[in-house]
């Protein structure tokens, strides 16, 4: 599955936490947005390890689904373009 995750973590150091935890999975597009493309089993994983360092009441992190369908259909106009043209989906 094609995952967007974006977060806003209060702390320095819990934010540099999640930042390495999301750069095992997927690729920056962003400073706190990533491109995650997971199976189930590895995305439970993610979240976990995510949850595991984030403090519920001042950090937020939000997980975007997008259908292959879908994320065949993004359209990047400017920075990273190529970058994601070279991604497992096409650009339109």
């Amino acid at each position: 599955m094609f995952v967007l995750v974006a977060y806003d973590i209060a702390d320095h150091k819990r934010l540099q936490r999640i930042a390495k935890i999301m750069e095992d999975y997927g690729d920056r597009v962003q400073y706190s947005v990533f491109e995650v493309e997971v199976d189930s089993m590895i995305f439970r994983q993610m979240k976990q390890r995510t949850e595991d360092v984030m403090d519920e009441n001042e950090d937020g992190v939000k997980y975007f689904f997008l259908c292959e369908r879908c994320a065949g259909r993004i359209d990047v106009v400017g920075l990273n373009a190529d970058r994601t043209e070279q991604a497992a989906f096409r650009v339109l």
